[in-house]
């Protein structure tokens, strides 16, 4: 008795291929999609706001978010001790793995992010090595973003760990955009 050895044949293992490619791809969309997305133009609203012991110097007035799959640049605005509007930009990935920003003239600020298990909540660790005329400071700071009202509001709840103590703020930010 001889045996025989089945080999599939070319066609049928290219569209298998293909069906399990496309599987996948289909399946991170949905994984995506599941996901809030914050991009838009975001105002500071000061009276919905908890901006903790330091107050409202220390929040940004407004957030620029543009999202996209792999993740999101953030552009945030503020005002100077001058009163005049200064505004760094910052990247994260959603990959978890560190990206690296400058922020306040030349404080660097390494940054990771991870979504919660329902995908509704992305939090995001930082730590900022504040140079003040030499002077460096170590901030830990997690931030944790999430939307409500059906996207109108953009929550972000954000914790700081200094030499200068500890400030926690709930920021409420309205849609602009």
């Amino acid at each position: 008795m001889t045996s025989k050895t089945l080999t599939p044949k070319p066609f049928f293992m290219k569209k298998l291929m293909l069906a399990s490619s496309l599987f996948l791809l289909l399946t991170s969309m949905v994984v995506i999609a599941d996901k809030p997305n914050f991009t838009g133009e975001w105002k500071l609203n000061e009276q919905k706001s908890d901006l903790g012991e330091f107050g409202a110097r220390f929040a940004p007035k407004k957030l620029k978010i543009n999202a996209q799959a792999e993740g999101m640049s953030v552009d945030r605005s503020s005002v100077n001790q001058n009163g005049e509007e200064v505004t760094y930009n910052e990247k994260i990935t959603f990959d978890g793995k560190e990206t690296e920003s400058t922020v306040f003239n030349s404080s660097k600020k390494k940054s990771a992010c991870k979504w919660s298990e329902d995908g509704q909540v992305l939090t995001v660790n930082s730590t900022i090595l504040f140079d003040r005329n030499g002077e460096i400071t170590e901030i830990k700071m997690t931030e944790a973003y999430k939307l409500a009202d059906n996207g109108q509001v953009l929550s972000v709840e954000s914790t700081s760990n200094s030499s200068f103590g500890t400030n926690t703020m709930k920021m409420h930010f309205d849609k602009a955009k």
